[in-house]
């Protein structure tokens, strides 16, 4: 029943997007919504819907950073890591390589319990990154699913995660 559920959903994306390859990103997104997140059978059954093969669906999931090919909690924090908000607030400044934590993400870090990368053990909560969330002039930024809060402060961004539950 699982696997009908999942058939009908494809079909109904396809339907409404198109059957060609430029359809599959807005499938996937679709999907994903649905869903919480694109796992093997998700990614086989839409390579045989789009005629395919499993390891370009699978390349186009994992390449998009706002797609997940592994489970995530309910509720995807992503915190934008790029210059320009790293600018807004110096002492945000997080490095590539992460060695440099940033006053939010250690409060971020601090209020769920767990480190960046991390889904928390009730699954409720997963801590990302975002390269760019378009917020250049309003950061720091981030993100919970698909909802965008700019211009934090540590304390905010905690606020923001509590009233999600």
């Amino acid at each position: 029943m699982i696997r009908e559920s999942l058939l009908n959903s494809i079909e109904h994306l396809a339907v409404h997007y198109g059957d060609n390859r430029d359809a599959m990103l807005p499938t996937l997104q679709g999907l994903q919504q649905e869903y919480g997140w694109l796992g093997t059978e998700v990614i086989n059954e839409v390579a045989r819907r789009f005629g395919l093969s499993q390891t370009e669906v699978f390349s186009v999931a994992s390449f998009y950073h706002f797609l997940d090919t592994s489970m995530r909690g309910r509720y995807v924090i992503r915190l934008c890591r790029s210059i320009s908000c790293a600018l807004a607030d110096p002492e945000n400044l997080v490095t590539r390589s992460g060695n440099t934590k940033g006053r939010i993400l250690r409060a971020l870090e601090a209020e769920l319990g767990i480190s960046m990368g991390a889904t928390t053990t009730d699954g409720l909560y997963t801590l990302d990154w975002a390269n760019c969330m378009g917020m250049c002039d309003r950061g720091p930024a981030m993100m919970v699913n698909e909802d965008l809060y700019a211009e934090l402060t540590p304390a905010k961004a905690v606020d923001i995660v509590r009233s999600y539950h």
